[in-house]
């Protein structure tokens, strides 16, 4: 019976990943449509998120993030674009489609602000990238983010926008930081064997709970969505063009830096996709329902994107693969070099 239940569970989140592109619009769209009867579930979105993040922390591991830790240029460089490059791009082009306006602003800050997205390592794995890299990555960047979020938020919008820092730095921590780190302890005590036994068919309520929170944080901003003008068709495009330039700027690096394939992908994946599940919580709960429209519009392109990505990297991975068939081929068919005769 138990074996049946697994196995259905198991097969569930197969379904689940394959529809992962259209999950998060279809979410937005429930939510947008059912308003008034999602609003009020607005404080699950927290404990949801908690447990989201708990089930999909079951990977991690101390040995894991030692194993960076040692050689740290990778995640340095991913620390980077993170949180340096992408900020400022987001606020430039925020600052130039949108001046005068600081909540749309401060929602484009915020969207690059947030750590990275642990439905990354779901890419990562399909795609055969470095899995440890990508499990170190996310859980130094959620244990960053109580610091990280609310700096960038004040480093960059100053004192445009009213925000309570400490209040946001313990939300983080109830949500992200605390499940990361009871996730990690389990992995540890149970030597892997909880992420073995009960990661599987954890992993469609990790969907199910993506689904629900984009659902009712959709219907906080549904008053924005229901009546679309102008403003919201800008954001909707710059969202889409500086979340797609993420993934142009690590292509580059990646192919600069000579990066093999597993680690081109996971560079790929971890600085292009974020956690806007947490990113749209914070929105909502400490900002003007205005802030929350970049994260929302993020939601509607980061998996199609990630997809998109997926295709290049395959693509490339397949061609790499056929020139060095033909390289190997072309060094088996040369002649010997010939010997150089003997002297008497």
């Amino acid at each position: 019976m138990l074996s049946a239940v697994r196995r259905g569970l198991v097969s569930s989140n197969t379904v689940l990943e394959r529809i992962m592109p259209l999950l998060t619009p279809a979410a937005i769209v429930v939510g947008v449509l059912n308003e008034a009867s999602l609003l009020p579930l607005t404080w699950l979105v927290p404990w949801i998120f908690a447990g989201m993040t708990l089930i999909g922390s079951l990977k991690s591991n101390f040995r894991d993030l030692l194993a960076v830790l040692v050689k740290p240029q990778k995640l340095l460089i991913l620390l980077i674009i993170l949180h340096i490059v992408m900020p400022l791009i987001g606020w430039l082009a925020a600052m130039l489609f949108f001046p005068g306006d600081p909540y749309t602003v401060t929602g484009y800050v915020l969207l690059f602000a947030i750590p990275t997205g642990v439905v990354s390592v779901v890419w990562v794995s399909m795609h055969g990238g470095n899995i440890a890299l990508t499990l170190a990555l996310i859980l130094i960047d959620t244990l960053l983010s109580p610091i990280i979020v609310p700096a960038t938020l004040f480093v960059l919008m100053g004192a445009s926008v009213q925000m309570d820092a400490g209040e946001m730095m313990r939300g983080l921590l109830w949500m992200v930081v605390l499940p990361s780190i009871a996730g990690m302890l389990l992995n540890q005590f149970t030597k892997g064997k909880i992420s073995t036994v009960c990661g599987p068919p954890l992993a469609p309520f990790v969907k199910v709970g993506l689904f629900i929170v984009v659902s009712i944080n959709g219907a906080s901003i549904a008053r924005y969505l229901k009546h679309p003008d102008g403003q919201l068709a800008l954001i909707i495009a710059v969202t889409f063009v500086t979340v797609a330039l993420g993934y142009v700027i690590v292509a580059v690096v990646s192919r600069r830096l000579h990066y093999d394939h597993a680690n081109t992908v996971a560079v790929q994946f971890n600085s292009g996709m974020r956690n806007l599940s947490a990113g749209a919580v914070l929105a909502v709960r400490y900002f003007p329902p205005a802030v929350a429209l970049p994260v929302i519009s993020g939601m509607l392109f980061q998996q199609i994107l990630a997809a998109c990505s997926g295709m290049f990297l395959r693509s490339r991975a397949r061609r790499m693969q056929q020139q060095a068939r033909l390289a190997a081929a072309a060094s088996s068919v040369l002649p010997a070099p010939a010997e150089s005769p003997r002297t008497l």
